[in-house]
């Protein structure tokens, strides 16, 4: 018979999960901070897997909650019988780990925050030197995703506009082709952890 004190492993269980599933989005993050794009790579394998890892941890916690709400064990009399527990068995440690989980889910959503915003700035270049590359990329799942990869473009010379979509699965380029090469642009990409599978010129 599973007891309350189960609910502990299950919310261990439950913030690994939420974390793992998190883990694709957070390490271009963790890539900002400490200054190494080549992070990305070791984690960029979770992605697939993310709608799984949120679906266990959505059911790992909510049994917890289950075993941690379900009605009391009674004696003959009908009383409550009272446990000890310990902090990491209470309901206000699993509530703090159900709001980790969920900050951990919806990382995704917020994660470009911690991107620094780019400074427009003007370049000016010859109009017949401008070519708009299209990257097919493999790997992006958010908009961390997004902004890790237009951050490391951006430190090319020569780069007059760059958009990347995770939903689409490309970046449009703009770059001036007397300063950088489409091979720097795509050694740039790749460098970040995600996978160039694909590129074309647009007219």
């Amino acid at each position: 018979m599973i007891s309350v004190k189960s609910s502990g492993a299950l919310t261990g269980a439950g913030i690994f999960a939420a974390f793992a599933a998190s883990l694709c989005c957070i390490t271009p993050v963790i890539a900002l901070l400490a200054g190494s794009s080549s992070i990305v790579a070791n984690f960029s394998w979770i992605e697939p897997a993310r709608p799984y890892l949120i679906a266990l941890t959505i059911v790992v916690l909510g049994f917890a909650w289950y075993l941690k709400l379900k009605p009391k064990v009674t004696d003959d009399c009908g009383c409550a019988i009272e446990e000890k527990q310990k902090f990491i068995q209470s309901k206000t440690f699993l509530l703090i780990v159900t709001a980790f989980a969920t900050l951990m889910l919806t990382f995704p959503l917020y994660a470009k925050v911690f991107f620094p915003k780019k400074e427009k700035t003007q370049i000016f270049v010859e109009k017949s030197n401008i070519k708009t590359a299209v990257l097919k990329i493999k790997g992006m799942s958010c908009e961390a995703c997004e902004a890790e990869i237009n951050l490391e473009v951006n430190k090319l010379s020569g780069i007059v506009q760059s958009a990347v979509s995770y939903k689409d699965g490309n970046a449009v380029i703009q770059f001036d082709s007397s300063k950088t090469t489409i091979k720097e642009i795509t050694d740039a990409v790749n460098a970040t952890g995600y996978k160039v599978i694909d590129q074309s010129f647009k007219n």
